[in-house]
């Protein structure tokens, strides 16, 4: 299957891969919050790795076994947490675990250690953290819910869709051309008015939010989805690297399909915990 995916188009590569895993997304989500936790562990360790990887390239050598290790904690934790199986005290299990990044940094012998600890540290923050404050979405009301999460999901993939269309055809004005050339203002408009449309309609098919909940949602992603992507580029420059990964033929790696879902949901989190 992986050879006949790779001797097609780049096209019809991102489209087969997309549908797949599309799919495969929405499934898990709505299957049970079981499926749901194993898809997203394993995101959060893939692209653990994935990022540690990237960072190998510039001679940083972070800890990647405890890094992916504190990473899945973090997220496991959370999720027993939000489901009331473990108490909130076990989060206090990070610490140690923190602690060691410096000390066993000790006795790697590796040159610059505290660029290494740095790197070790920032990828637990960056992907682990927010995928486990993901978990805050499906629990808002105590128990597993697949609405936020999926709506999520949809109002992600409305601007990244709505952004391609109105950049493609009206895209004139450069957004930020020092780290994405191909974005444009014409092109964030068109996404952030397809976002607020879709926000709109799941307000009335998904009424576990309130339509100014969803519209909430939906300008946070506008906004912040864009800079999750440039924040991505800008890691990519600054390693000289094309893809974070080829784990997704046609679409780059784990990093680069979830960029925008990684900055947006300690934000989407913050709005619904206050309002």
């Amino acid at each position: 299957m992986g050879n006949k995916i790779s001797g097609l188009s780049n096209l019809n590569q991102r489209i087969i891969i997309g549908v797949l895993g599309a799919a495969l997304f929405v499934g898990s989500i709505l299957v049970s919050e079981w499926t749901y936790f194993v898809l997203f562990l394993l995101l959060t360790i893939v692209g653990l790795l994935e990022f540690y990887r990237l960072a190998a390239t510039q001679g940083i050598k972070p800890n990647k076994t405890l890094g992916a290790a504190l990473g899945a904690l973090f997220y496991i934790l959370i999720f027993l947490i939000e489901k009331e199986l473990v108490r909130s005290e076990l989060l206090y299990l990070t610490l140690p675990l923190l602690g060691l990044v410096f000390v066993l940094e000790l006795y790697r012998k590796q040159p610059q250690p505290f660029t290494n600890i740095a790197f070790t540290l920032l990828g637990v923050l960056y992907i682990a953290l927010p995928f486990g404050l993901l978990h805050k979405l499906g629990y808002l009301n105590d128990t597993y819910n697949w609405q936020p999460i999926l709506g999520l999901m949809l109002l992600i993939w409305a601007s990244d869709t709505g952004a391609y269309i109105a950049g493609k055809n009206f895209g004139k004005r450069k957004l930020f051309p020092r780290i994405s050339p191909g974005k444009t203002w014409e092109g964030w408009a068109g996404g952030m008015l397809l976002t607020l449309a879709v926000a709109y309609g799941l307000s009335v098919y998904f009424q576990d939010l309130a339509l100014y909940q969803w519209l909430g949602i939906g300008i946070i992603v506008s906004i912040f989805g864009v800079f999750g992507d440039l924040v991505e580029s800008m890691l990519k420059r600054s390693l000289d690297v094309k893809d974070s990964g080829t784990l997704l033929p046609g679409h780059g790696g784990i990093l680069d399909r979830f960029d925008s879902l990684i900055i947006v949901i300690p934000f989407i989190v913050a709005f619904l915990q206050i309002f």
